[in-house]
């Protein structure tokens, strides 16, 4: 497994990211997540969808929380065929208590916890914690990443406007 030092940092501190880094025009390599009713989800069945898939550290904390929610409300503009996935490493437990207390309906939260699959096939493990780096992988209906951001400071937001922009371009 391939570790990339000083990718990203937290609060300053240099980590290390574990797996293997997908470039736009790659196919998005499949996983298998936990949904909020502890079944399993394949990404590869949202196939025919475009589809955001948000990773993230935690939803309870204050950035990863904000993104969510915003996310959440740009669902409604960019319509039914854009499918928006929050993954992080909480427990399915947590991310329904969390959907629920607050009021996300358009983004579905899922679990990395149990083999940290899109954390190794997306290279976004954080090795030192075990917990997935705030990325952005926009893919199109065909499966095909058609966008990717990590952001360098894993305290801080995405640029939403490109990924916006980046999944109104996909096909």
């Amino acid at each position: 497994m391939a570790d990339r030092k000083g990718m990203v940092t937290l609060k300053g501190n240099p980590m290390t990211l574990t797996g293997k880094e997908v470039k736009v025009g790659e196919a998005a390599p499949d996983c298998t997540l936990v949904a909020n009713d502890l079944s399993e989800v394949k990404l590869s069945s949202f196939k025919g969808k475009r589809t955001i898939l948000l990773t993230m550290p935690s939803l309870d904390t204050g950035i990863c929380d904000m993104e969510t929610k915003r996310f959440n409300q740009e669902a409604a503009k960019l319509g039914p065929d854009v499918k928006i996935l929050a993954v992080s490493m909480d427990l399915p437990f947590t991310q329904k208590r969390w959907c629920g207390a607050a009021g996300v309906q358009n983004v579905q939260t899922l679990s990395d916890h149990r083999n940290s699959e899109v954390g190794t096939n997306f290279g976004v493990l954080i090795k030192e914690l075990k917990l997935l780096a705030r990325s952005i992988f926009v893919i199109d209906s065909k499966g095909k990443i058609q966008y990717t951001q990590l952001v360098k400071e894993v305290a801080t937001e995405p640029d939403y406007n490109a990924v916006i922009e980046a999944v109104k371009k996909a096909s």
